[in-house]
């Protein structure tokens, strides 16, 4: 048995999108299941994103808290944003939001995991890049709005995450998965036998 998630698409009998928000949709999809019975599935229609587990000289990742309204929480998180249109290269969304979230720039870049962040009931897929050789980055800061008004920003070492996630003092999926992944991969075959930065994603296919 190969232990590798696959593609697969059961028959749709009837599908609707009873909600369409800003950024995200509700879709309603009767799906025909193995037996024969059909079964209605309503999940969030999502975009896409990607996150930046930025990692300075000092082996510390960079950090911001922000306010997450429907869990009620500031988080501190790892940069992250949407895929602005269908197919842009997540690269190149990791690098803008970097640059709008931290205004830093990263010199080597790699992929250090691809997530569903809750497939049960979203089709959200992220991208975790690694980026390291940091440093300010040139031009105008980003201005921030809404939530982004009351960003922190910290940078924690590795380690010390690493003990603050097991703890269960850290919430977000994606500083969660990346922070593990890094000590998973330093433990393993080390960071530069991670995917380069352009690895092919089918869960959000892109063009470079």
């Amino acid at each position: 048995m190969t232990i590798k998630d696959t593609p697969e698409e059961w028959e749709i009998r009837d599908s609707a999108t009873p909600f369409r928000g800003n950024k995200t949709a509700v879709r309603t999809d009767d799906v025909v299941m193995p037996d024969g019975s059909v079964v209605r599935r309503d999940y969030q229609v999502h975009p896409g994103s990607v996150a930046v587990l930025a990692l300075d000289e000092e082996d510390r990742v960079l950090l911001i808290s922000q306010y997450r309204h429907p869990v009620r929480h500031k988080l501190w998180e790892i940069p992250a944003g949407l895929l602005d249109v269908p197919g842009e290269n997540p690269l190149h969304a990791a690098q803008r939001e970097l640059y709008e979230e931290a205004h830093v720039k990263a010199e080597d870049w790699r992929v250090l995991t691809d997530v569903y962040t809750s497939p049960g009931g979203c089709d959200e897929a992220v991208r975790i890049f690694l980026a390291r050789d940091i440093s300010e980055a040139q031009g105008e800061r980003f201005v921030p709005e809404h939530e982004e008004t009351d960003m922190e920003h910290a940078r924690v070492p590795v380690d010390e995450l690493v003990r603050l996630v097991l703890a269960g003092d850290l919430h977000n999926n994606c500083l969660v998965v990346g922070v593990l992944s890094l000590a998973a991969a330093r433990a393993g075959d080390g960071l530069d036998s991670l995917r380069p930065a352009d690895a092919p994603w089918p869960a959000r296919p892109f063009t470079s």
